[in-house]
């Protein structure tokens, strides 16, 4: 589960790793969704196009509004939120502030992908 403020490149990076990794997945029934916290009418038509455009195919992407759904603390100064789960656990909660996403956090994220799926 990721919230995120606004589309950047290396979020975009984290979803295509995410949407690859729910797909390879996909017979535990790993799931994966993004809800961007942001009220810009437009956006709607900016994620259907860079799910087209980057191949996002089994990721969710949702739009709420900027201070994100109720009971989920989500911190005003985090750009983007990334919550890994298993049946109701959190076992990975990292937030980042605008322009703290870089490749190096994108991969330590995906390297804890493994926390949340079975033993292979």
């Amino acid at each position: 589960m990721i919230f995120a403020r606004e589309v950047s490149d290396n979020l975009t990076g984290l979803v295509k790793k995410i949407d690859a990794a729910t797909a390879k997945n996909s017979d535990c029934r790993m799931g994966s969704f993004v809800v961007f916290l942001n009220d810009d009418e437009s956006l709607e038509g900016k994620l259907k196009e860079m799910a087209k455009k980057e191949g996002i195919e089994k990721t969710i992407l949702a739009t709420d509004n900027p201070a994100g759904p109720q009971g989920y603390n989500i911190p005003k100064d985090a750009d983007v939120t990334v919550i890994l789960y298993n049946k109701r656990k959190v076992v990975a909660n990292h937030a980042f502030r605008k322009g703290e996403l870089k490749n190096e956090e994108v991969e330590k994220v995906v390297a804890e992908l493994k926390k949340i799926l079975p033993a292979n």
